[in-house]
């Protein structure tokens, strides 16, 4: 099993959702890809070639193209992975601007979903989602966070089974008691998780 880990906070160092990240990826004990949205930051995307990939136009722009190889490669990342670890500082009620390039770029018809009779259908066969959501106040699941719901409808919507949430919030007192606080959440989520999958397939 692959675990693909997601990292988009723009503080490098000391970073909330970055050290719970790090903490479950290696308690998972998998093998990880990694991708960094701050420290790789994607390529600009004009208007143009945003409507195009969207569309999976064949028109031969080079730029075009390179947006296209872009996106078959984030789309194969995510094909290699049993479980997505998605680290998600919250900017401004929502999520970073790198993450949602990322999700432009993944989101794509006949490709990550397909439209049916029924509605859209995830084409990703990923068993786990891990959210991580950092937050220097905004209560997390209230009716100002608009990153870690959206960011679950995202999930689901490309075909991830199932989503488990890790908050990380910076009003629940120091540093050190958060981080730990988040570190338990992941303890308890992992046991919770993985003998729930044992006792189903005994």
């Amino acid at each position: 099993m692959t675990t693909l880990h997601i990292n988009s906070s723009a503080r490098l160092k000391d970073s909330n959702t970055r050290i719970v990240g790090q903490y479950l990826t290696d308690a998972l004990a998998m093998p990880v890809i990694a991708r960094d949205l701050a420290k790789q930051a994607l390529p600009p995307i004009s208007a143009q070639d945003l409507m195009d990939v969207h569309g999976s136009n064949d028109t031969q722009r080079a730029s075009l193209q390179e947006q296209l190889s872009l996106s078959v490669s984030l789309v194969d990342e995510l094909n290699s992975a049993d479980t997505l670890v998605i680290g998600v500082p919250m900017y401004n009620f929502g999520i970073p601007a790198s993450l949602k390039q990322w999700i432009d770029a993944i989101c794509r018809a006949g490709v990550s979903f397909s439209y049916t009779d029924k509605g859209p259908v995830g084409l990703l066969d990923i068993k786990r989602a891990f959210i991580i959501t950092g937050s220097g106040g905004t209560p997390i699941g209230s009716e100002m966070d608009y990153a870690s719901g959206y960011l679950e409808h995202i999930c689901k919507f490309i075909g991830v089974k199932e989503v488990f949430h890790i908050h990380v919030s910076g009003s629940k007192g120091s540093p050190e008691q958060v981080i730990a606080d988040a570190k338990q959440q992941v303890d308890m989520l992992i046991l919770s998780v993985f003998s729930d999958e044992t006792a189903g397939a005994a």
